[in-house]
């Protein structure tokens, strides 16, 4: 498979991205694996948060979900410096996560 076609992948089966994730980065206009790497997994958070801006969008399951989809990873396998690194990128403070999870879950 070349590179180009590679890119035109859709985002929904990679690691990470299941049907909900899937369909709020459609309706963000990100609907590639191209199209997540021309962005990046940070730019395509804002672009969620924006989206969907009543919502609570973990940096867990989305910001760091993004890049390990494009990694071919679980997002928990991400380094502490990779999780760091893309929080600053996201203009991320603090992990947003949801009810009940513990400390460790929004790295």
């Amino acid at each position: 498979m070349s590179p180009a076609r590679r890119d035109d992948r859709p985002l929904y089966g990679l690691t990470n991205i299941g049907s909900t994730i899937g369909a709020r980065l459609a309706a963000a206009g990100v609907n590639t694996v191209g199209d997540l790497k021309a962005i990046g997994p940070a730019a395509a958070y804002r672009r969620l948060r924006r989206r969907y801006p009543a919502r609570t969008i973990p940096v867990c399951y989305y910001l760091y979900a993004l890049q390990g989809a494009l990694d071919g990873v679980h997002w928990d396998a991400l380094s502490p410096a990779v999780k760091k690194r893309l929080r600053e990128q996201a203009g991320v403070e603090r992990p947003i996560r949801r009810a009940g999870q513990g400390a460790r879950a929004g790295g």
